[in-house]
């Protein structure tokens, strides 16, 4: 990703932070296939917190300065450096955010020393808030509702682009999803920050419901917020769970992701098979069901074919995709009693 970046500003050496660098790994990553696409020089900053790691970043960065890296080490706190930046007017174009748990508390310091056009690349390993299996925590780290959910991973990443939303409109700031997805319950997300939001980017943020009784789902913007429609289950039987504040809008830039795909850089079959799957669904519709829910509820003896089931759903006029963030999942603006009826014909049909 970080090549990519560069490759499409060749005429100047970008500015790249490693916040929090371990042993240096990534640094020396980007040192490697990112550097030589500059220029000029490129400068490196790779930080950790604990004093102990810089002997290790000291030695296994070595070879960058001898490539003629601009490394510049350091065993700062996050927040000490990020805070030391915005006061010296220093900015980066690349700021990986890897915060071993979540990564809230960082997010408007690392906004406010990231470029315009600049991408931040977040990981957060807390896989309990945001998926409902913390309610305390998602409202403590996330300032949001999380509630268990089939498509848990998807809702996480989108709640957490949801606080990033609001951290940079606090700021006056927009922002523009590149790409998100999970690698079981560590969630990575990546944006490029803008001067100032899109017009209606602020539509972008609302809330889910679902109906746990008969998985029912709706979705509403935070501009027009009303009352949430009845779905089918008698009123003593509804019971809505609620999720959010939570980003509504897309999930990935397909654009960005077939530059990353094409790029020169020999990649990791894995790493093909994840920019694909991503490129074919941009995950503009918050609302994905699960196939073997689906299944269970028709008392099925197996989920439909997940290729069916979207040919069968466009072909009577619905958006429809494979979700490329969950396994088993599709992406559709049909609601759920025309989504029923389709894999009740499918099942009819032989799942042909």
């Amino acid at each position: 990703m970080l090549a990519c970046h560069q490759a499409a500003n060749a005429s100047r050496p970008l500015n790249w932070l490693d916040l929090m660098a371990g042993c240096g790994v990534r640094a020396l990553r980007w040192g490697h296939e990112a550097a030589p696409l500059a220029a000029v020089a490129a400068r490196i900053s790779a930080n950790d917190a604990d004093p102990e790691r810089l002997i290790w970043l000291e030695s296994n960065l070595a070879s960058l300065r001898s490539a003629g890296v601009a490394l510049t080490l350091s065993t700062r706190s996050a927040e000490g450096l990020l805070a030391e930046a915005f006061l010296a007017g220093q900015t980066f174009d690349f700021i990986d955010l890897d915060a071993f748990g979540s990564p809230g508390a960082l997010l408007q310091p690392a906004l406010k020393t990231l470029a315009f056009g600049g991408i931040l690349f977040l990981a957060s390993t807390d896989g309990r808030s945001p998926t409902g299996h913390d309610r305390p925590g998602a409202v403590r780290h996330l300032g949001a509702s999380a509630r268990v959910h089939p498509a848990s991973w998807e809702l996480a990443l989108r709640q957490q682009l949801g606080l990033i939303a609001r951290e940079a409109w606090m700021l006056g700031f927009g922002l523009e999803p590149l790409c998100s997805f999970s690698e079981g319950r560590t969630f990575r997300i990546a944006v490029r920050l803008r001067k100032r939001p899109c017009p209606g980017e602020e539509a972008q943020l609302g809330m889910l419901a679902r109906c746990s009784t008969c998985g029912a789902q709706q979705h509403q913007t935070l501009l027009k917020m009303r009352q949430w429609s009845s779905c089918d289950c008698l009123e003593s039987e509804a019971h809505l769970a609620i999720h959010g504040p939570l980003w509504l809008g897309p999930l990935q830039d397909s654009d960005f992701l077939a530059d990353l795909a094409g790029f020169s850089i020999s990649l990791a079959s894995k790493t093909h098979h994840l920019l694909r799957r991503l490129q074919e669904d941009a995950a503009d519709l918050p609302m994905v069901w699960s196939t073997a829910e689906l299944a269970q509820r028709l008392r099925l003896a197996g989920p439909p074919p997940l290729a069916a089931l979207v040919k069968a759903l466009r072909c009577r006029g619905h958006r429809a995709a494979v979700s490329g963030v969950m396994a088993s999942q599709v992406r559709t603006d049909a609601g759920l009693p025309e989504l029923l009826q389709v894999c009740r014909d499918l099942d009819e049909e032989g799942f042909k």
